[in-house]
């Protein structure tokens, strides 16, 4: 791991993980790619302003690019379903197929535990082997599911790159910002009746999960998730709202209303995404432990606590 390309570089972990890559004395070289620089200079970075969905072989070939990270993702639900689907499966099968074009040697790619689907019957806790049922009335969800069923078909012809394929579950830390961290802040938290706790890594942690996976040449799947979950109720109190369980059929209705007239105010997600908080999607990443010699600096609660840290210091990225 020498020449090192980042996808989505300017994003909440691309940003992260190429910061961390800078201060490695084994990087010689960062290849930054997003549709917008980052906000601050990173040391031995070169940007590129570039869709993932464009060519980028010109750029593989200039850095002599050895290792690829693939963050790039549209993760806030939007309206144009066919645009999110086309950057999220479109461009991953792009940079993946390149990447095998020019003989990288080792390309992760960071999924989602999301990709399991949100399911009352879901093994709990999720393993590697659980299947894969990403919920198809939720994009983001679905285009995990059908991304990691895809790349055997699109690296068919390439055998010999290392491929390693994180599952975290929600990331959170100082640069937790998208439209659950927006919504558990609000002073009023409608939810569900019945909610599942929910589980978190620190992003610190999956920053090292991911140089540490590079570095020892790991490939395969792997869950990641810190130990133990937080109940809603607990979250929405740390953050000094109120709590408001509503019936599944008013919650829906009004937040339907809202998602359709794109009132953010209110809500930045369609009605499916309930089904994230009703059903248990908590994975076990005892293998990664185990391969990697791997120790969570963070649990799920000291993750969460440490984003509501930054939110009542108002730090948060």
């Amino acid at each position: 791991m020498r020449n090192v390309c980042i996808t989505g570089a300017s994003g909440y972990i691309g940003n992260k993980i190429a910061r961390f890559l800078a201060q490695k004395d084994e990087i010689e070289h960062i290849v930054g790619l997003d549709i917008h620089p980052p906000k601050q200079p990173i040391p031995k970075l070169t940007f590129y302003k570039r869709d993932v969905r464009e060519p980028i072989d010109d750029i593989l070939n200039e850095h002599a690019v050895d290792t690829m990270i693939h963050t790039a993702y549209v993760l806030p639900p939007i309206h144009d379903k066919h645009l999110m689907e086309d950057i999220n499966v479109g461009g991953t099968k792009n940079v993946l197929t390149t990447c095998a074009r020019h003989s990288v040697e080792h390309v992760l790619y960071t999924s989602s535990s999301t990709a399991y689907g949100f399911h009352p019957d879901n093994d709990n806790p999720l393993t590697e082997s659980s299947s894969l049922r990403g919920n198809a009335d939720f994009t983001y969800s679905k285009n995990k599911r059908e991304i990691e069923m895809a790349i055997p078909l699109w690296l068919k012809d390439n055998q010999t790159m290392r491929l390693t394929i994180l599952r975290p579950c929600f990331v959170v830390g100082p640069g937790f910002n998208n439209p659950l961290a927006r919504y558990l802040q609000k002073k009023i938290v409608a939810l569900p009746r019945q909610t599942e706790p929910m589980q978190f890594v620190h992003e610190d942690d999956l920053v090292r999960i991911i140089y540490l996976t590079l570095r020892d040449n790991k490939a395969g799947v792997y869950n990641v998730g810190g130990d133990g979950t937080v109940p809603f109720a607990e979250m929405v109190k740390k953050l000094g709202g109120l709590l408001v369980p509503l019936p599944d059929t008013i919650l829906t209705f009004f937040n339907a209303i809202a998602w359709n007239l794109r009132l953010w105010f209110l809500s930045e997600f369609p009605n499916p995404a309930m089904n994230m908080v009703r059903y248990p999607w908590v994975v076990n990443s005892d293998k990664l432990k185990q391969e990697l010699g791997f120790s969570y600096q963070y649990t799920s609660h000291a993750a969460f606590d440490d984003f509501v840290a930054c939110v009542h210091k108002g730090k948060v990225s």
